[in-house]
């Protein structure tokens, strides 16, 4: 986690006071629980609630030199502060992996639903800006080459309907992640009994693993993180996009260049997709974090530490990244500098190719055999291909072109407008209500 890629508010959840508060928490609702089902006395729990505790972690690393140990030294950092009875109650029937991996399912659930409302105020940016442009028409490309006409409005949409789909996927996993143990060090439930460790979960808003091992299964955080690689593969396809459409042979459309801002420090023309190409590289990262998150499903019997290491670094690191490249993302998007004029003239760069489809289909209604149809129409193109005229005037002049066929249903095919016919229905498909919105006119 590193401050030029994580925004305060997903730092502060995995800020090392947090934790500690959070573990402590952990501890205490435990002891709570114990208290009030006669296990523990209550008169050392009530002393360990009402204690005035610092959580010092400069002075948890100063006992963790000598116990090479960062739970113990936890637990002793408290016990120093807290009365004599209180000490003997504290982390009771628990393995120091009940305490990490309930405190951290907490941790996670917090940057869960951070990355949620991220999400949301995603999806609404791109939800207006596919409003904003259902008619701007462009040209559609498979392959980098032009195909058909589209609207702009479309791409937004697209990529609304897939951030939709992470976000189910992202309830998916928060609730794959409600989960704690306090079942101890085996999981078999030898000291807290499952009824009791059914109880101190449920206070902490969680359910008991099913079948614990030292550890929560490990196959939990690997949806989890493959769930955050796959938004930002779905981030990045966008920025992908952007950085395409910004091509100065193309500029369709262009990032935000603000005032002052600088492309290159030997080219002063230079207005570079930075942003964009930022999301694709962190996008990489999150890939290789899921990849970690599956390498530590297969621990060692009922347990290794070899997941520890990787998950200190993938959970912080992950949460911020996804969560700043959202925001970025967002701001690119709501500010993006549009041409509709571009769009038009790249549209009839290729002298009515664009509309081949539409031809195709009017010489097969008229009652040509399909490869008939489709033989003339592409023998036009190639021409048009090559630099010899538009389609529609080598379409007129083709051998084969039947004269009976009306020149006002050929002159139809070239029109946009049935371009845009289907739209009202798919938007609604999309966005779950009507949305009839006319948008820019575009072209």
């Amino acid at each position: 986690m590193i401050d030029r890629y994580t925004r305060p508010v997903m730092r502060a959840i995995f800020d090392v006071d947090h934790r500690l508060e959070v573990m402590f928490h952990v501890e205490k609702v435990s002891a709570k629980v114990l208290a009030e089902k006669g296990i523990i006395d209550q008169q050392k729990v009530s002393e360990l609630l009402g204690a005035k505790v610092r959580l010092d972690p400069k002075r948890m690393d100063e006992i963790e030199q000598t116990t090479r140990h960062d739970i113990i030294s936890f637990l002793t950092m408290i016990s120093e502060q807290l009365p004599e009875g209180a000490r003997s109650i504290l982390h009771y029937g628990m393995t120091s992996q009940d305490l990490i991996d309930t405190a951290g399912a907490l941790v996670y659930l917090e940057a869960i639903d951070q990355i949620q409302h991220s999400l949301d105020a995603f999806k609404s940016i791109l939800k207006e800006q596919a409003l904003a442009h259902k008619n701007t028409l462009m040209v559609g490309r498979t392959h980098g080459i032009h195909g058909e006409p589209i609207v702009f409005g479309v791409k937004f949409l697209s990529w609304y309907a897939e951030m939709e789909r992470h976000s189910e996927r992202l309830s998916h996993a928060r609730r794959t992640m409600s989960v704690g143990k306090m079942s101890g060090a085996m999981g078999t439930a030898v000291h807290i009994s499952p009824s009791l460790e059914t109880a101190i979960l449920s206070d902490l808003s969680l359910k008991p693993e099913s079948m614990a091992t030292q550890v929560v299964a490990r196959d939990r955080h690997a949806e989890l993180f493959s769930t955050l690689a796959l938004i930002g593969s779905g981030l990045e396809r966008i920025a992908v996009e952007i950085r395409h459409l910004q091509r100065t042979e193309v500029r369709e459309a262009e990032e935000p260049f603000r005032p002052g801002q600088k492309g290159s420090s030997a080219m002063p023309h230079k207005r570079n997709p930075i942003g964009s190409e930022n999301i694709t590289g962190l996008a990489r990262l999150l890939r290789s974090y899921s990849q970690a998150a599956f390498e530590n499903v297969a621990l060692w019997h009922e347990r290794d530490i070899s997941h520890s290491s990787v998950e200190r670094v993938i959970g912080p690191d992950a949460f911020g990244l996804l969560d700043y490249m959202l925001v970025r993302l967002g701001g690119i998007l709501k500010d993006l500098i549009i041409y509709p004029e571009r769009m038009k003239q790249n549209l009839e760069m290729t002298r009515g190719l664009v509309y081949s489809q539409s031809v195709l289909l009017a010489l097969t209604r008229a009652g040509l055999p399909r490869e008939t149809a489709y033989k003339i129409v592409q023998d036009a193109a190639m021409q048009t291909w090559s630099g010899t005229n538009d389609l529609l005037t080598n379409l007129k002049i083709h051998v084969d072109m039947p004269a009976s066929f009306p020149e006002s249903e050929l002159l139809a095919a070239f029109d946009p407008a049935p371009f845009l016919s289907g739209l009202d229905e798919i938007y609604d498909r999309v966005l779950g209500e009507h949305h009839h919105h006319s948008g820019n006119e575009g072209c």
